[in-house]
């Protein structure tokens, strides 16, 4: 639902938009998906996505109807130049494995190991990669995704070298939601940074998040010159 409601915001900003990774859950919906937007200030206005998203539905998969809570963990990095990248990350801090991608692509990206998965040890921090059709191109692109990952890390929590980052990455539960989406029993949008709020759910899900995301902006701007008095 997430994926669907960024794609269609995408399309309203005018942005390219394509879906570059997609696992499938084990037993229904979408484990992870990775989309690339590329437009004016994609990624400035976007950074205020990144954190817990919580939904309440009525289940589609209980045959009660019963309500269900489930938790989206949304991250924000931007597309920086491989030149641009100046990150060091020992070889001992990284652990990859390789699977097949699946999907489309040609018999070669069924039949062999081309996707590849790089997890950062010390922080837990994972990305994966399958839209290449050689495993060597898409290590490159994971570690490139990485870095990039752990440079807008390093920057927020103001670390000089990426090896002081802390390993404390918000996780996808209870109590750390910054956005919550009720579709049952009532119907509410409600930004929990902001207060914003709108019972008109179908719109948002609709792609219309500008509200949220210019109201974001105007609160992180307002922190901001709070501090610097």
């Amino acid at each position: 639902m997430l994926l669907r409601m960024y794609l269609r915001w995408g399309e309203k900003k005018g942005y390219k938009a394509r879906v570059v990774e997609k696992s499938i859950g084990d037993e229904a919906g979408i484990k992870s998906v990775t989309i690339e937007f590329e437009g004016r200030f994609a990624y400035g206005y976007l950074a205020g996505e990144k954190g817990t998203h919580r939904l309440v539905r009525q289940s589609p998969f209980n045959a009660k109807g019963l309500r269900q809570t489930s938790f989206a963990g949304v991250e924000i990095m931007p597309l920086v130049p491989e030149e641009s990248l100046d990150v060091e990350i020992p070889e001992e801090d990284l652990e990859m494995s390789y699977s097949r991608a699946g999907g489309k692509g040609g018999q070669n990206v069924n039949k062999v190991e081309t996707a590849v998965r790089i997890v950062h040890i010390p922080t837990g921090i994972a990305v994966r990669c399958t839209e290449e059709r050689s495993q060597l191109a898409n290590r490159t692109k994971a570690l490139n995704r990485l870095k990039a990952k752990l440079q807008v890390i390093a920057q927020e929590q103001r670390a000089s070298e990426i090896k002081q980052i802390r390993g404390d990455v918000v996780k996808a539960e209870w109590g750390q939601q910054i956005r919550n989406y009720v579709f049952h029993p009532y119907k509410l949008v409600k930004d929990v940074r902001t207060g914003l709020e709108t019972s008109d759910i179908t719109s948002v899900m609709d792609g219309g998040l500008e509200p949220f995301i210019k109201s974001y902006l105007r609160f992180k701007h307002g922190n901001e010159m709070t501090l610097e008095s």
